[in-house]
């Protein structure tokens, strides 16, 4: 019972910290900095455009939703590569492991880094080119755990640090997720999440790239060092509900819906079905809408408004244990320009 108290405050101060999120306020788009925090590398997740904030489990949970993470049965280990619209030449890296500690507490790790490529350097006295090339360096490391309370209520929270750098100027933050999930029927088939992602400080570019000197009378130099202005992580909050299907002990359809109030953008709102086959072939697909206020002269449609879809393959790796196994995962997410995001990604389960 005390468990649960526990349990229902903490759910309070995550709904008290929502209240900070301002929904759906078009009107900031843009002015949030650090968009690399709503990329999603992971291709199972990928799948049904990470609307999973209610059953997701494992590394991906540490992206999503830090509750699920502590529903893996011992350790996982996640690899994970996107090509980010394709024809940008971006590419999206992530690796993750999770690891069971005693019966209901979970700890996990995880590291996404982005890949530009080789970018050329121009300046104002070459435009074309100065035949030499630089490469941004973004990347976020997030550490979490979560906790199991009477095999209903699983609590989690993750410590992200963002960075942001060129070879001359960098920016640093750290932001915290945090998120519930609430399982409950006759098979565990019914399960509600909601998650608060990255709540932090603003981010500020500084270094020696912000610098100029100039010649001034006399022979001397002087260095103007320009103050860069500050800017917020995007923050946001999903809610979501699923609900899994089962068909003896061979199949399960599990539907799911996910509601998404962002603080920089507009509200989205989706649904999506995965059907497994003995857990060993699953296929999926989403379908998210974002609510576009205004005439549509005024605003184009979204970037993600449209379909996902995605497939896995699980083989056990153990005739003793079933839950020994190894997975790949594929996801394609439909957009409005470039040509789409593809995501792969195996699994380790042990």
């Amino acid at each position: 019972m005390k468990k649960t108290i526990y349990s229902i405050i903490f759910l309070l101060v995550l709904g008290g910290m929502a209240t900070e999120v301002q929904a759906g306020n078009p009107d900031r788009q843009g002015e949030a900095g650090a968009y690399e925090l709503l990329m999603i590398p992971y291709a199972r997740a990928a799948g049904l455009h990470a609307m999973t904030t209610a059953n997701v489990s494992g590394v991906e949970s540490i992206r999503i939703n830090p509750a699920g993470l502590a529903r893996i049965n011992t350790t996982e280990l996640s690899f994970s590569n996107g090509i980010y619209l394709t024809g940008t030449g971006i590419n999206m890296n992530a690796f993750g492991v999770a690891r069971k500690v005693g019966k209901n507490g979970a700890f996990g790790f995880s590291l996404m880094a982005l890949d530009f490529g080789d970018i050329p350097v121009t300046t104002a006295d070459q435009p074309e080119g100065t035949g030499t090339t630089f490469s941004p360096n973004f990347f976020n490391l997030g550490m979490s755990y979560a906790h199991t309370f009477e095999n209903k209520v699983t609590v989690g929270i993750t410590l992200r640090g963002v960075s942001e750098s060129t070879a001359d100027i960098s920016a640093f933050a750290f932001a915290v997720d945090a998120g519930v999930q609430y399982v409950t029927g006759e098979d565990d088939n019914f399960k509600f999440g909601i998650s608060l992602r990255n709540v932090g400080g603003k981010m500020k570019f500084s270094g020696e790239g912000l610098n100029e000197v100039n010649n001034v009378e006399g022979g001397y130099q002087i260095t103007l060092s320009q103050r860069s202005a500050g800017y917020e992580l995007p923050s946001m909050l999903n809610i979501g509900l699923s609900y899994d299907f089962l068909f003896g002990t061979t199949g399960r359809l599990t539907a799911l819906g996910n509601f998404t109030s962002n603080s920089f953008s507009q509200d989205q709102l989706g649904g999506g079905l995965e059907f497994s086959l003995k857990e060993m072939f699953m296929l999926r697909a989403g379908y998210r809408y974002e609510f576009v206020s205004g005439s549509p002269e005024e605003f184009e449609r979204p970037l993600y408004t449209g379909l996902s879809a995605g497939a896995t393959v699980s083989l056990p790796l153990s005739k003793e244990n079933k839950n020994t196994k190894i997975s790949i995962d594929y996801a394609y997410r439909q957009t409005k320009i470039f040509n789409g995001t593809h995501n792969i990604g195996i699994r380790f389960n042990m």
